[in-house]
C-alpha cells in the first residue's frame, strides 16, 4: 500500500513538473510582453506581470499593418487547411480501402517524398510560380501547399484501421459511388483524424515564413510572420514589443487548439479502445 502511495506521488509530482516546464514559456512569453525591454535584461528576472502590455500592443500597430496581416495569413492558413482535408482525405481514402493498378509503387513513392528536405524544393517552386505569374499573389501560398504527402499518409493509416471494409461493401450494394461512400460513410468516421491533420495544417501555414518571404512583394498581402519580421530594427530591437507582437499572432493558434480539443480527447479515447 505505502508503495503505490509513493509511486502515486512520484508519478504526479513528475507529470506537474513537466506541465510546469511545458507552460513556462508561454507564461514567460506573456510576462514580457507586459515588460519593457530593459526589464528583459533585469537580473534577477522579473516573473511577474508589468503595466506596459497595451502601450507595446500599440507601438506593435503604429509599426506594422497588424490586423491586414493577420486577415492575410487566416484567409491563407484557412484556404491550405481545407484543401489539404479535403485532397488528402481522398488520396489516403482510395489509398486505404481500394485497389489500383501500381497502388503499392504510388505509395511507396508518397513515402520517399516525405524524406525530401523542403528547402531542396524552394527554387524550383518558385521558377514554377514566376512561369506561371504567381510570384506576389495568394496561390502561390495556397496552391502548392494544398496537397501534401504527410497527411495522405496520415488519413491512408487511420482509414485503413478505423472504416470497416464491409461498411463500404454495403454501401456499393446500395449504388453509392467512390465519392458517396466517401462523403457518406468515411468522413463521418475521419472526423477525429480530420482534427489532428486540420490542426497540424493550419498552424503549420499561419507560422510559415520562408515560403512567403520569398514569393511575396507587395507589403499589403504580407503574412503575420513577415509583417512581425519588420518590427527588428538595423540597430536596436525593442524586444518588448516584438514579444507583444508574438503574443497576439499566437492567440489564434491556442483559440484553435481549445476548440478542437473533443476532438483530439476522442481520437486518444479511440485509439485506446481495443475490439
Amino acid at each position: 500500500m505505502m508503495q503505490a502511495r509513493v509511486k502515486s506521488v512520484i508519478l504526479y509530482t513528475g507529470l506537474l513538473a513537466g506541465m510546469i516546464l511545458s507552460m513556462f514559456p508561454f507564461y514567460w512569453l506573456i510576462v514580457m510582453a507586459t515588460r519593457t525591454t530593459s526589464d528583459i535584461y533585469r537580473f534577477p528576472p522579473q516573473l511577474w506581470f508589468g503595466s506596459h502590455f497595451w502601450s507595446n500592443v500599440t507601438r506593435v500597430l503604429q509599426q506594422i499593418d497588424f490586423a491586414g496581416a493577420f486577415f492575410n495569413t487566416l484567409f491563407v492558413a484557412s484556404s491550405v487547411t481545407l484543401l489539404v482535408l479535403f485532397f488528402d482525405s481522398l488520396a489516403g481514402f482510395a489509398f486505404a480501402k481500394f485497389d489500383f493498378p501500381g497502388k503499392k509503387a504510388l505509395f511507396i513513392i508518397l513515402l520517399a517524398t516525405m524524406m525530401v528536405p523542403s528547402q531542396l524544393s524552394l527554387v524550383p517552386s518558385f521558377v514554377l510560380m514566376a512561369t506561371f505569374g504567381w510570384v506576389g499573389t495568394f496561390k502561390a501560398l495556397i496552391i502548392p501547399g494544398m496537397v501534401n504527402a504527410f497527411g495522405i499518409f496520415w488519413i491512408r493509416q487511420y482509414a485503413e484501421e478505423s472504416i470497416p471494409t464491409e461498411l463500404l461493401e454495403a454501401g456499393r450494394m446500395d449504388g453509392c459511388s467512390f465519392f458517396r461512400l466517401y462523403w457518406n460513410v468515411a468522413l463521418p468516421i475521419l472526423r477525429p483524424a480530420f482534427a489532428f491533420l486540420g490542426a497540424f495544417t493550419f498552424i503549420g501555414a499561419w507560422n510559415d515564413y520562408l515560403w512567403p518571404l520569398i514569393v511575396l512583394t507587395d507589403e499589403r498581402k504580407f503574412t503575420l510572420q513577415i509583417a512581425l519580421s519588420q518590427l527588428n530594427g538595423i540597430y536596436n530591437t525593442d524586444y518588448a514589443m516584438v514579444i507583444a507582437g508574438t503574443l497576439l499572432a499566437v492567440l489564434p493558434l491556442i483559440i484553435l487548439f481549445l476548440f478542437i480539443s473533443r476532438q483530439f480527447i476522442s481520437d486518444l479515447a479511440a485509439g485506446a479502445v481495443k475490439d
